[in-house]
């Protein structure tokens, strides 16, 4: 297969206009919608991916009835398509350098148990820095996220640590420390402070087991994993606060959204035990993405945005 690849890339030349149909295609999972995308004909793009599958001498898709999806080989190729597209950018960057990369929108996805108390404070610094270039946000999960970003949909996103390989570049924002937080009326509402081992003893709940946030606190309360444990899962954290304060557990928040703005009379937050469990927050994009000034605009706003309980990294 990758002899015929090699004999394939030597006879070929490949447009960019052939790199951008064969990322639609990756990103959309279907013809027509990448048609549309690319401004194109669904049968003059059909066309030009299955040319340029033949002049290769493999698939890069298989078309099933439902979705369209990528080859093992495939997988490869779309992606090197996607840094060659970035490179090719690149020259557009070179020849606008004198202008400015702050006016166009910055492309940004946010993990679920960030978004909700980062932008409220992110956005009016960063207005204040650059003031014509907009955020279009994804809030998804860290597995889609990575995916978006990979695939260019997305330009940066603010994800947790540990993360990313050698194509990815990261900048660790802030940490912050987890709180335990329950009904004014538990008996832990008075409590100074709460041991992670004490977690077991009560309902606790959590965020389904795909976002990260959920993982970090079962890592950093291990004994939350004891077949014991009475752990309840829900679909945002807002939702389980709400439970919480209804009186059917206990829950683990990250400190930022345990701000004034979300404060209530009928839920307590109480710090853990030190050393308190936390985790850090850091932007992530690619190592070929060309807006850096986008980039250290958006690091700059987290730096000044005035977060609840968080300790900014220099």
């Amino acid at each position: 297969m990758w002899g015929n690849l090699n004999d394939g890339l030597k006879e070929l030349a490949m447009t960019l206009n052939e790199l951008r149909f064969i990322v639609a295609v990756a990103r959309e999972r279907n013809f027509r919608r990448a048609a549309e995308k690319a401004f194109i004909s669904q049968p003059a793009l059909s066309l030009a991916i299955q040319k340029l599958e033949e002049e290769l001498g493999l698939k890069i898709f298989e078309r099933g009835k439902s979705e369209v999806t990528l080859t093992p080989v495939g997988n490869a190729i779309v992606e090197q398509a996607q840094r060659v597209l970035e490179e090719t950018e690149r020259i557009r960057e070179i020849a606008a350098r004198a202008g400015n990369q702050l006016t166009t929108p910055l492309h940004v996805g946010v993990i679920h148990s960030v978004g909700p108390y980062l932008l409220p404070d992110l956005i009016p610094a960063l207005r204040k820095i650059a003031p014509q270039m907009a955020l279009e946000v994804e809030e998804n999960i860290t597995a889609n996220l990575e995916s978006l970003l990979r695939n260019g949909k997305l330009d940066v996103i603010v994800i947790a640590l540990p993360f990313g390989d050698a194509s990815i570049v990261t900048h660790a924002l802030y940490d912050e420390p987890f709180e335990v937080v329950v009904n004014s009326e538990h008996r832990w509402a008075e409590r100074r402070s709460i041991k992670a081992s004490e977690l077991p003893e009560e309902k606790v709940l959590l965020l389904d087991s795909g976002h990260c946030f959920s993982n970090q606190v079962a890592e950093a309360c291990p004994d939350l994993s004891r077949k014991s444990a009475d752990i309840q899962h829900g679909t945002s954290l807002e939702t389980i606060r709400n439970m919480v304060a209804s009186g059917l557990g206990v829950t683990v928040l990250p400190a930022s959204a345990n701000s004034a703005r979300y404060r209530s009379k009928l839920l307590r937050a109480v710090p853990f035990t030190r050393p308190a469990p936390s985790r850090r927050i850091a932007l992530a994009w690619r190592k070929s993405y060309a807006r850096a000034q986008a980039i250290e605009a958006l690091a700059q706003a987290v730096t000044l945005a005035k977060i609840t309980g968080i300790k900014h990294l220099e």
